[in-house]
């Protein structure tokens, strides 16, 4: 799949909307989520990068969001514009962004914690939010005026995402992200905090530029360089350190048959985005399907990743097959003992599993997807 990049498909809170970036002959009051910032913003983001102070708002002071923000600003914008604005800034140089969140209650699961999709959307909303607040982005989606010209448009081809601690409904997080543009594709990284600023979980993802009417990859011009430099680290920033290569480990294919599998399963409407193709964080949704049910009840995902190989309709259909993987450790104790492994194997299903993913067409057709997912076994406290 090769979804587009930035643009979830509509979130249900009404209050996700994308920031825009304008002149102002004051500062504004912006509001999300209850979480208010006093913001100046100068139409010219190189020049003079977006700074903001956090207070907050209180719903039921004077009565109502609205008379909150009416007083705030005097009457400088209409609250549909404050909310437009969002909780989100710029960093001081202007080449990062910041985003707060707080977990809905539809963002949750049976335990009263983020799903991996919830966070998943939500690290997509503050990418979106933060390419809005570029001076050349004019359609949501992240495209500079010459990508526009070329008929170009962001897909993704990897995503890797690692959660240490999920939040739990009503909790709030911040999600940090800044990309790095190359010739052969975009790396957008992802940090994630909870409310006293504790690393809760990392991503990383890779980009590429596709036609949106051939739908072929291509590299990315010099001249979209050009327009993305001034957004980007100066110098090289990773969410995950060099020695961490578990984000760039590859994936093997995973062989039939497949020990677990959920076929049938359909694209619809609602999985696709605003390129009409079905969005990324559906398919972590596709590949989980065919876990057994004895692991989701008895552990917890600590690592996701998928790459994408093939972008997916509505109407399609998709087969779902995984099958545990070994972790390397223990495959060269079993080869240097030279027994069957049960009590090791028995121990590592208890205390940590992986497993890899397959996503297909029917009937042993193309491969769409294909992932690795680490669980870890949940706490008993």
């Amino acid at each position: 799949m090769l979804p587009l990049k930035g643009c979830y498909r509509g979130a249900p809170d009404q209050l996700r909307f994308l920031p825009q970036c304008r002149s102002l002959a004051g500062p504004k009051a912006l509001v999300r989520r209850g979480i208010a910032n006093v913001s100046c913003c100068s139409s010219s983001l190189t020049s003079s990068p977006l700074r903001t102070s956090n207070i907050i708002i209180s719903e039921r002071a004077n009565g109502s969001v609205g008379a909150a923000l009416n007083q705030t600003t005097n009457g400088s914008a209409s609250s549909v514009e404050q909310l437009q604005l969002g909780s989100g800034h710029l960093a001081k140089d202007g080449r990062s962004y910041k985003e707060k969140f707080i977990v809905r209650c539809y963002e949750v699961g049976m335990n009263k914690t983020a799903t991996i999709d919830a966070i998943a959307n939500l690290m997509q909303e503050a990418a979106c939010n933060h390419v809005q607040s570029f001076t050349y982005s004019a359609d949501g989606m992240g495209t500079t005026k010459t990508m526009r010209k070329l008929n170009l448009i962001w897909v993704t081809t990897r995503m890797h995402i690692e959660v240490y601690k999920y939040p739990t409904w009503g909790n709030m997080i911040e999600i940090e992200t800044w990309f790095e543009a190359r010739k052969v594709g975009t790396r957008r990284d992802f940090i994630i905090k909870d409310a006293t600023g504790t690393l809760i979980g990392r991503a990383t993802s890779k980009w590429v530029s596709m036609n949106k009417n051939t739908r072929r990859l291509q590299k990315v011009p010099d001249e979209v360089l050009e327009e993305l430099v001034d957004f980007s680290p100066q110098t090289p920033r990773l969410a995950f350190p060099e020695e961490d290569t578990s984000s760039l480990k590859k994936i093997p294919k995973l062989e039939d048959p497949a020990k677990y599998a959920k076929l049938g399963l359909k694209a619809k409407r609602a999985d696709l985005d605003m390129n009409q193709h079905v969005n990324n964080v559906t398919y972590i949704g596709w590949l989980l399907e065919s876990m057994p049910q004895e692991i989701m009840d008895s552990h917890e995902l600590q690592k996701v990743t998928l790459d994408y190989r093939r972008e997916c309709q509505y109407g399609d259909v998709v087969d779902s097959l995984t099958s545990m993987e070994l972790m390397e450790d223990v495959e060269a104790i079993l080869e240097l003992k030279g027994t069957n492994g049960s009590a090791i194997e028995r121990k590592h299903k208890e205390d940590c599993c992986l497993f890899l993913h397959f996503l297909r067409f029917p009937r042993g057709g193309l491969e769409i997807n294909r992932g690795r997912t680490e669980w870890k076994r949940k706490s008993t406290k």
